[in-house]
């Protein structure tokens, strides 16, 4: 049976007659037909005793970024937060966080990927030790409701025009970007105003916070105002990318440091390790589809492995003293220039080891290797009118 054009489906917006269908003489959508739960519960909202604790100061730039998003935010102005890899975007958002918790509002902490959400919700519930911190991702929903909940983005479905004040982190990665449906949930879980994160936002939405009753607030420094480490690039043919990985590996064992070495696709992740551990001891490779994931990394920032082949699942969320980047394949074209932000981003995060190797390695420069160095380079620019 044919769908009209004219309907537009209430969860996600979706008008294209390929994703709708008919059953039974109703219209159903097929794009978010996989979406189906418990719903969260709209509580009574009363003011509460907020506790932020942290162990740390938030810099100059950090406090007047943090007092500006609760002003946007008390004048009824979406905020995007455009701040550099370690410039603490996630602590800049504490104090409207604790406002609207204070106010008795619902509140949100929204990101693309599971293993973000649990590493952020550990975070908050130690800043909020007198509140409810939840988390809310795949397998582990049984609980909607708190004074702050940390979820996937997949998740905001449950929560159908329900959050006074929602955050959003990382909101150029996938698969965030560029899912409609997933955008759809965000919008649809609004009802106040939002806070939208990001290193690298592309050009439209920069312009779309550009317009009345929005602002855009940027942060070109990271907190320990040091320089971001900038890429270097290395042109090898074929076998002479491995053989440069392993020289600097063993290098960087002898010298005791960490490196995380990225690769564009599952089977690159597996073939290379293949080769690495034959030269190279104490490593392992990880990638979505490795069953010990979680395992595996948790290993890694122990310290027990000195190397880590991985895919785009550590591009974000990664914050390891002392750690080495190096991207092989840096020109296969999943690399464009905000992917190799992100992960040259993995570098000299702690202020105690600000400094760290950043190696873009392949067959031919990119553009977006150029763009991502020239972007990087630009930043540290601004570390001379810092005091």
């Amino acid at each position: 049976m044919n769908v009209g054009t004219s309907f537009v489906c209430p969860r996600c917006g979706n008008f294209d007659p390929i994703y709708l269908g008919v059953k039974n003489g109703k219209t159903y959508c097929r794009r978010c037909i996989g979406f189906h739960g418990d719903m969260a519960k709209d509580l009574p909202k009363s003011h509460k005793t907020i506790k932020l604790d942290l162990s740390y100061s938030l810099s100059k730039e950090q406090q007047e970024l943090s007092n500006k998003i609760i002003a946007n935010f008390k004048a009824g102005i979406d905020t995007l937060v455009y701040a550099v890899c370690g410039s603490g975007k996630t602590e800049i958002s504490y104090g409207v966080i604790a406002y609207a918790m204070s106010m008795g509002m619902n509140v949100g902490f929204a990101l693309p990927r599971r293993d973000v959400v649990i590493e952020l919700y550990l975070r908050l519930r130690d800043a909020f030790p007198g509140n409810s911190v939840i988390a809310v991702y795949g397998q582990h929903n049984s609980k909607l409701e708190g004074d702050c909940i940390i979820l996937t983005t997949h998740q905001l479905y449950r929560y159908d025009h329900y959050f006074d004040l929602l955050v959003m982190d990382e909101i150029d990665a996938f698969p965030f970007k560029g899912d409609p449906t997933l955008i759809a949930f965000f919008h649809a879980a609004m009802r106040g105003h939002y806070v939208m994160m990001s290193a690298t936002p592309s050009k439209e939405v920069i312009q779309e916070f550009q317009k009345p009753g929005r602002d855009m607030l940027c942060l070109r420094t990271r907190y320990h105002k040091k320089p971001i480490p900038v890429p270097k690039t290395v042109l090898r043919l074929g076998p002479l990318m491995q053989i440069f990985v392993i020289r600097r590996l063993l290098d960087y064992r002898r010298s005791g440091k960490q490196c995380l070495v990225f690769v564009p696709t599952v089977n690159e992740a597996e073939s290379l390790y293949g080769v690495l551990r034959m030269f190279v001891p104490q490593g392992h490779y990880v990638s979505s589809k490795h069953v010990y994931r979680k395992e595996v990394i948790e290993t890694f920032k122990k310290g027990k492995f000195r190397y880590l082949v991985t895919t785009a699942v550590l591009e974000r969320g990664v914050t390891i003293r002392d750690l080495q980047v190096i991207v092989f394949k840096a020109n296969d074209e999943i690399y464009d220039a905000a992917a190799l932000i992100q992960i040259a981003g993995r570098a000299g995060r702690k202020a105690d080891a600000p400094e760290g190797d950043v190696f873009f390695v392949a067959e031919k420069e990119s553009e977006g290797m150029k763009d991502a160095i020239k972007e990087i380079s630009y930043c540290n620019t601004f570390l001379q009118s810092v005091p």
